[in-house]
Parts: structure tokens; sequence; C-alpha cells
């Protein structure tokens, strides 16, 4: 099951999040994170789900609403994605990806938008098997801000 993450799944999300922040070599600051996670929940027009297995949480995904401003629509990008260890292979990123596809659609955007880690071959195989499109016409440049 896919739910719509509230201020009440704190303690879930926070824990799945800190394991996301570790997989990508961050340090895990337990405290800091569900601090975020809370603030996120609470001021942010950004939408965290949820997929649940009985009362645990298993993987959850953080949609960014943007726009189109050439197609005038809504666009949302798929921020971040994480299926615990334990869920792997048992079709969960699946369902959080067709989840986000549904909840896009149902807001009348063109599209949704991701990026991975070069390295993370697993989530691009699980992308590109879903019809997910590489980029291949714009460049991104950041600007890292003190």
């Amino acid at each position: 099951m896919i739910k719509a993450a509230t201020a009440e799944d704190l303690t879930e999300l926070s824990r799945l999040y800190v394991a996301y922040r570790v997989f990508y070599g961050e340090a895990p600051e337990e405290e800091r994170a569900a601090a975020f996670i809370l603030d996120r929940l609470t001021h942010s027009s950004g939408r965290y789900f949820l997929a649940w297995n009985g009362r645990d949480a298993i993987g959850f995904m953080h949609l960014m609403p943007s726009t189109n401003t050439l197609a005038m629509r809504p666009i949302w990008l798929l921020e971040d994605l994480y299926v615990d260890v334990s869920a792997r292979g048992q079709g969960v990123a699946r369902a959080l990806l067709n989840h986000a596809e549904t909840f896009a659609s149902s807001t009348g955007a063109e599209r949704l938008t991701l990026a991975t880690a070069h390295d993370n071959l697993a989530a691009q195989h699980i992308y590109e098997k879903l019809g997910y499109v590489r980029e291949e016409h714009f460049l991104y440049f950041h600007r890292l801000l003190p």
C-alpha cells in the first residue's frame, strides 16, 4: 500500500530518509534529519509518499512541483526515491513510480522528471524499463551556495 505521508508518519519516514542519506554517503544525523523531514511535511509544497508492508514503511519518494513554462503545465520532479534493503527486488520501487505517475497525472502534469547518480545502475535499469528517457538535450549546471 502506498499513501501520502503526514506528520504522524515522521518516525517511519525519518528512518527511511536517514538510510537514504547513508546510501549516498552522507552522515545519518538522525535528529537533524527528523527536523528537516517534519519541516518539509508541514511547510513545503513537495509531497512525500510511503510504501507500507503492513505496519512497517518499506520505501518512500519525494515529489517536488515545478512548471513547464513552454507547455504551460505543471511537472513533478521526483527528488528522492528509496526502498529499504529488506524490501528490494519485490517491486516496491516500481509501485512507487507507478503511484507517482498516477498522482502527477491527476494534477494535469505534463511529465515526471528525475535524476539519479551515474553509478546507480539498478535505479537506471528500473527507470528505463518503465519508459523513462535519458535526457540528451539539456545540460544542467549547478552553483553551490554558502
